[in-house]
């Protein structure tokens, strides 16, 4: 059963509750993708949200199990950005997904290591 209940990801650290979800879903990798600020340039709300609505429903349609999120920056220096937990999509994919929506980084998970940043510029 996947968690019902928020849960914070941090880059460099392991996370006990996403080893469960990807054990409960049977996989072994995640990603966490945002569409929103494309090229790491301020869009207004309503793009962000279009953007991330379209990322959330093409996972989703790929066969993903998709969850919605917020990266924050844990300075503050930066908006959270609306962005997604896709369960089970590879690193080359995932990189592939970052890229198709301009972005500058994405987060990977492999079961049981620490979040990695992958920078994709």
């Amino acid at each position: 059963m996947f968690a019902d209940t928020p849960f914070v990801l941090r880059v460099g650290e392991r996370s006990d509750q996403l080893d469960a979800m990807l054990e409960d879903a049977g996989v072994a990798t995640a990603a966490f993708v945002t569409a929103a600020n494309p090229g790491g340039m301020p869009a207004d709300a309503r793009e962000n949200a279009l953007s991330t609505e379209a990322l959330l429903n093409a996972q989703r349609e790929a066969g993903y199990a998709c969850f919605p999120g917020a990266g924050r920056d844990p300075l503050g220096a930066w908006p959270a950005e609306p962005s997604a937990l896709v369960l089970g999509i590879s690193r080359r994919e995932a990189e592939m997904l970052g890229r198709s929506y301009d972005q500058n980084a994405i987060v990977f998970f492999e079961k049981g290591a620490a979040a990695e940043l992958v920078v994709l510029v």
